[in-house]
């Protein structure tokens, strides 16, 4: 038979609560293979901050338009790629990056404009000479690109059009002539409708190449494949979108035994030999690369071209120290909060107040655990705003214990009930402000982060995830332990539950209420 409203079997809920810490710790300990702390964010731990340059063909300041899209996908490529705790953001006409922690290289590889195009091959051949690099700053200099631009891209190195492309009288002189770069100035700069001479990314061979015919936007998706059998190379395998699959069917169609090549940036990928048309759009872009390649290929590929060529200057360090200053400060704040809230309920409440101790330890024990746990399944990131949100949390947790323990109080006043037969009866009343209490704050939480942008979100985040946090510990910890407390002879008396003044006014008010016997007779 179930218990009456309000009355639990108090063992099941904390042998529960026991089962949940259990599991979580034991996800920490034993899975995951990281240590055993949460994932810390750049104020807190320091980490490395790119600057990325924005430059145009004609070396004009870029628009806002641009560069608001271009950092857009940046840290849509941030989210992709799993690089935890990045902030990025514009700064006049450049983009920067900032990553805890030492993910400075994976920060750089941000930046890739990764504006992928489909040429045709019309003439290649070995490189005979090393690639050479260019005086430095040329491959800023816009006069530099428009160099470039004229020299490796002038129309009569091709003749005809469309499927009938053929090397121009000019072509073989200008591709035996044509010096890699080993820092291409044109790099991201280059104009689709135009051809294109340039070299592989190993500068191994270069090339003569037609116009894009298909461009790297209109790939569906893009994954890194491993070696397996009649492939013995990392590739990336792409989909087209429905426009694209029938554009690349007809290409590889009409040119069966011709080379396409897959230019990323003006450089050549690939430049494989079509065997067959390929009329599903399922296609591989396979080179000498390693696994590390070829996943970094795919992710820029499949989170977008950037609208804008960039250039990355050095990472720089940035330092932690300030962040651990005011990491100290908030910890000694909260710290004093918290002595303040014990030293209240331990005064007022006495036993009532050595449960909410209790409580409020047992919380930040699943806390620490979910920190660590998040931090490896979604990257999740300590910083100073999320302390903030679990020092507020921790008002909104002692909160609840006071709205249960009031209620108690009410029942005991003004029903006159012992402290026993209150606690089912406080617990129905008080769970309902609890509920809605949590229910406002969680919804507050949840719409300021979906607004808010860098560090308020890291507040929202943590304020609402205590939120949820502080109901199970509340329905788990605190009602069952103030039950068994209640059935206990000894530690129900009043002097140890703080509820003695209470039950003294009930009495006096039941005896007040009572008639004195003859009190309505009339004197003779």
């Amino acid at each position: 038979m179930a218990p009456p409203a309000g009355r639990i079997r108090p063992g099941r809920y904390l042998g529960f609560f026991v089962l949940i810490v259990v599991v979580l710790y034991a996800l920490v300990f034993f899975t995951g293979g990281g240590k055993p702390t949460p994932k810390l964010g750049i104020d807190l731990q320091g980490g490395t901050r790119v600057t990325l340059s924005a430059r145009t063909p004609d070396g004009s300041a870029p628009s806002r338009e641009s560069l608001n899209q271009a950092r857009q996908i940046i840290e849509t490529r941030v989210n992709g790629i799993g690089v935890s705790g990045t902030e990025v953001v514009l700064d006049g006409d450049n983009i920067v990056i900032t990553v805890p922690g030492e993910q400075g290289d994976q920060a750089k590889k941000l930046g890739q404009t990764a504006q992928l195009g489909f040429r045709k091959v019309i003439d290649a051949q070995a490189v005979t000479t090393p690639p050479v690099a260019p005086p430095p700053g040329q491959a800023d200099d816009p006069a530099a690109i428009q160099q470039a631009k004229a020299t490796r891209q002038a129309a009569d190195l091709v003749t005809g059009t469309g499927d009938s492309l053929a090397a121009g009288p000019n072509a073989s002189a200008a591709l035996t002539a044509f010096t890699c770069s080993t820092q291409d100035p044109l790099r991201g700069n280059d104009d689709p409708n135009l051809p294109l001479l340039t070299c592989d990314q190993t500068g191994t061979e270069k090339y003569l190449l037609g116009p894009v015919f298909l461009k790297g936007t209109e790939i569906d998706n893009a994954v890194s494949s491993s070696p397996a059998q009649n492939k013995p190379q990392w590739t990336v395998d792409l989909t087209f979108k429905s426009e694209g699959r029938q554009v690349w069917a007809d290409f590889t169609t009409a040119n069966i035994g011709q080379r396409a090549a897959f230019v990323l940036d003006t450089q050549v990928v690939s430049a494989p030999t079509i065997q067959s048309a390929i009329l599903d759009g399922n296609t591989q872009i396979s080179g000498n690369f390693t696994q590390a390649q070829t996943k970094d290929l795919a992710d820029v590929l499949k989170y977008g071209s950037l609208p804008l060529s960039f250039t990355s200057s050095d990472a720089t360090t940035v330092s932690a120290t300030l962040g651990l200053a005011s990491l100290e400060a908030g910890l000694i704040a909260g710290g004093i909060g918290l002595a303040l809230v014990f030293v209240y309920c331990l005064v007022y409440y006495r036993l009532l107040g050595v449960l909410t101790v209790v409580s409020l330890a047992l919380s930040g024990l699943i806390v620490y655990a979910v920190l660590v746990l998040l931090g490896r399944w979604i990257n999740f990131t300590l910083d100073l705003a999320g302390v903030a949100g679990f020092i507020i949390a921790i008002g909104v947790t002692a909160d609840s214990f006071v709205v249960f323990f009031e209620r108690l109080k009410d029942e005991i006043r003004e029903g006159g009930r012992s402290f026993r037969s209150a606690v089912p009866r406080g617990w129905v009343r008080a769970r309902r402000t609890i509920l809605a209490s949590d229910a406002v704050m969680f919804l507050a939480s949840a719409v300021l982060y979906a607004i808010a942008v860098g560090d308020v979100q890291g507040f929202a985040f943590t304020l609402g995830m205590s939120t949820v946090l502080d109901l199970i510990v509340v329905f788990l910890v605190t009602h069952p332990l103030v039950a068994l407390a209640s059935k206990s002879k000894f530690l129900s008396q009043p002097k140890l539950t703080g509820l003695g003044g209470v039950q003294t006014l009930a009495a006096e008010r039941r005896s007040a209420r009572k008639v004195p016997a003859g009190a309505g007779a009339k004197e003779s």
